[in-house]
């Protein structure tokens, strides 16, 4: 694989990460075991919903939001309550998470063209507190067209740059292991797969 970037998997995690690298300029290389027609994986037929932390749907409907009412529920989910440090990560990254939620994450998702119904709806409601499990007030803002409006724009992205040059895709590829040298990772390990068993018809670009 001539490339700088291998990225394992072409759900919308990996798409999301190609789209990044390839708009620096860099080629990537995306390994996945399922076949052409299943790029953006599970997310593809999901329901779309995303998170967004005080947002202008919400507060068009009168939900009271904020980072830290957000994470303050985020807290009561995670139970982050290992010694040790090892949480330390896990906490840096979801703060992180949630400030991005409050932030620029919306304007980042509606530039690349995702919009969302003018109505949220409330998934995880958990105990209905600020301290409890799940979220404390309506946080679930579904793009239009569902899933695929919010992959779409991604495997768009990724088949552009694929035609530029800037992406090869290795489908039916499986990674078991990653490579090591020096301590520091340097490639991947697996197996190729049978040809595709097709789980849907070809589909047509999302627009």
């Amino acid at each position: 694989m001539d490339a700088d970037v291998i990225v394992v998997g072409a759900g919308l995690a990996g798409l999301v990460a190609t789209h990044e690298l390839t708009r620096r300029g860099h080629r990537v290389a995306v390994v996945d075991q399922e076949g052409p027609v299943d790029l953006g994986g599970q997310a593809w037929w999901s329901f779309g919903g995303i998170f967004l932390v005080d947002s202008p749907e919400q507060r068009r409907m009168r939900v009271h939001d904020s980072v830290e009412l957000a994470w303050s529920d985020w807290q009561g989910s995670a139970g982050f309550d290992r010694l040790d440090d090892e949480d330390s990560h896990a906490v840096r990254w979801a703060r992180a998470y949630v400030e991005f939620a409050a932030g620029e994450k919306r304007s980042y998702l509606t530039g690349l063209g995702v919009s969302f119904l003018p109505t949220v709806g409330w998934a995880e409601r958990g105990d209905l507190t600020a301290t409890g499990h799940g979220n404390s007030v309506p946080r679930f803002h579904v793009s239009w067209g569902t899933g695929t409006g919010v992959v779409g724009p991604f495997v768009d992205s990724a088949l552009r740059a694929a035609e530029a040059g800037l992406v090869t895709f290795h489908h039916r590829h499986r990674v078991d292991d990653l490579v090591r040298t020096d301590g520091a990772v340097t490639g991947v390990r697996g197996a190729v797969l049978a040809p595709t068993t097709r789980r849907a018809a070809p589909r047509a670009t999302a627009t």
